[in-house]
């Protein structure tokens, strides 16, 4: 295995300071250094101390996470990005600092409550908000001098299409395996929190990793490289690649935008989330390739519409509004390469999956922050004749963007886990009507499963008292039919290789592993010591869209 190196030589310094921010559920309990001493209350911030707070922030602060708390060598210290750490977790940071890191106590320095109070200001919004400009972009990017001509062929030995790419969130790594002697090819360092899984090109040689900061990475997996970084926003949800390898689109909550580049990181063009009015603005909550459609699906989670975008350039003209005969041609058109192609809704989506044609979009919207008797929703929208053709019969909390379809009984049926319950449900695709939901010990975040097993792999890794256990299910009878447990610990994530045979699953800790599993025996075959594998992606999978992986 070869020793980690830093992305681009200059990422050590970023990678260090990045002191407050954290990747993945639970990440900040499994890392956190040891509490502070025990008191009845965490220290809050005294009346009249915004003032003070500020003036702390620039004196210790500012100099690693900018003077606007936008990131430096320092990660983004926004109530966007600090949305998973707990206040508490962020001030035994601030006090004791992180070990191995430049992020150093401030205990000796300040007082609990000059601490408590940069805490709470570092969880305020800015004023005036943030903004990330086309010329910041721009000015972002970087390249890697010659790597546009590196050989096109693996310098390793091992099939590229078996590959496997482990994001490690415990440290901020990435590890290749080989996919058939399972062993470790690589390991280097990535940007901080990458989030929303990375994306490859059709040849499966170029991978693109999006952190929570905003950076999209170019990785040349073939010659163990970064080839280029730009920075699309401030505080990124992920990243999607086109299926013909051309375009980059990420989606953004700050700025309310969704970015396109060029596969070269270069900007193209950005779409600021608005309605067409211009009114109302909102966070981008997801973007994915629908490769048959040649476009990219945007889900917005403030505004009732989903987006389409087309990189045909053949695609029709966009009519927005009303229009009596479009095929006559009686309305003023945009340009249907590189528009926006609007559907309203009766609901933002949060999140959302594809059928298998890429004609429907199958959302969930969650109740607004602080919405009293709101329950969440699922709901079917048809692309082609966009609007909401079918309610989704699915109760508490669906987690739609980890669903995977497969065969059963003639039809084609969705499994969706649920971050709420207890339960998978699984919806005939035909009709939209519940076909049955599965019980598992507890709420989960994964399921996965491969054209060439018969189970579906589910975790429960939502709930403490059954994070520690898989549920496989039969797909043809739609019932559990064995448990694998790891007693403690929590299971969650499953891969396949590329035929299907055995399936790695990741131990979700910093002190973790990938465990691989025969997928025929269910008996363990290897363990591969990890820190925190928050997920891994097949090459073969994703690039053909494997049905029993996320897309």
């Amino acid at each position: 295995m070869s020793k980690a190196h830093t992305v681009l030589g200059r990422a050590a310094p970023w990678l260090l300071a990045a002191g407050l921010l954290w990747m993945g559920h639970g990440l900040a309990q499994a890392q956190a250094p040891a509490p502070a001493p025990a008191q009845t209350a965490p220290p809050t911030a005294p009346a009249g101390a915004a003032i003070a707070a500020g003036a702390l922030y620039q004196q210790h602060c500012a100099a690693c996470h900018g003077v606007t708390r936008t990131g430096g060598m320092g990660p983004a210290l926004l109530p966007e990005s600090l949305e998973r750490l707990r206040k508490k977790d962020a001030l035994a940071v601030v006090q004791q600092g992180r070990p191995a890191t430049q992020m150093g106590g401030y205990a000796a320095q300040l007082s609990d409550h000059e601490i408590a109070s940069v805490v709470d200001w570092i969880y305020q919004p800015t004023t005036p908000a943030p903004a990330w400009s086309d010329a910041d972009i721009r000015a972002s990017r970087v390249e890697t001098a010659g790597a546009q001509h590196l050989p096109a062929r693996p310098a390793w030995k091992a099939d590229p299409m078996n590959l496997f790419v482990v994001v490690e969130g415990g440290d901020h790594h990435v590890s290749l395996v080989d996919g058939d002697r399972f062993e470790v090819i690589h390991r280097f360092a990535s940007r901080y929190a990458l989030h929303g899984g990375p994306k490859f090109t059709p040849d499966g040689r170029f991978v693109f990793f999006g952190s929570r900061d905003g950076w999209i990475t170019k990785y040349d997996l073939w010659n163990l490289t970064v080839v280029a970084e730009v920075r699309a926003g401030l505080n990124m949800r992920n990243v999607a690649v086109s299926g013909d390898g051309r375009w980059v689109m990420a989606a953004n909550y700050l700025p309310r935008t969704a970015v396109l580049f060029d596969a070269d990181l270069q900007l193209v063009k950005r779409y600021d989330a608005t309605t067409l009015d211009g009114k109302s603005a909102s966070r981008v909550s997801a973007v994915y390739d629908a490769a048959p459609r040649q476009s990219f699906v945007v889900a917005l989670k403030d505004i009732p519409e989903v987006w389409e975008i087309s990189y045909d350039p053949q695609a029709a003209p966009i009519y927005d509004g009303l229009v009596h005969d479009y095929k006559m041609g009686e309305a003023i058109a945009k340009p249907g390469y590189q528009g926006v192609r609007r559907t309203p809704l009766d609901g933002p989506l949060d999140d959302f999956f594809f059928d298998q044609s890429y004609t429907h979009v199958l959302g969930s919207t969650r109740p607004p922050s602080g919405a009293q008797g709101q329950v969440p929703t699922a709901q079917v929208v048809n692309l082609d004749v966009r609007r909401k053709i079918a309610e989704l019969p699915i109760a508490g909390m669906p987690h739609l963007g980890s669903g995977i379809t497969f065969a059963w009984n003639g039809t084609t049926v969705l499994a969706s886990p649920n971050l709420k319950d207890g339960a998978l449900d699984v919806i005939d695709m035909k009709t939209w009507k519940t076909v049955k939901t599965i019980p598992t010990p507890g709420p989960g975040f994964f399921i996965r499963s491969h054209e060439n097993t018969p189970y579906a792999w589910a975790d429960s890794m939502m709930a403490p008292a059954s994070k520690d256990t898989l549920t496989l299910i039969d797909k043809a009878t739609l019932a559990p039919v064995a448990t694998l447990r790891e007693p403690g610990r929590t299971l969650a994530h499953t891969e396949f290789t590329k035929n299907g045979r055995y399936a790695l699953v990741s131990v979700w800790e910093s002190d973790g592993a990938i465990i691989v599993f025969d997928a025929r025996t269910l008996k363990e075959v290897k363990r591969l010591p990890m820190n925190k594998p928050v997920g891994k992606y097949n090459v073969w999978n994703k690039i053909t869209r494997s049905e029993g992986t996320s897309h």
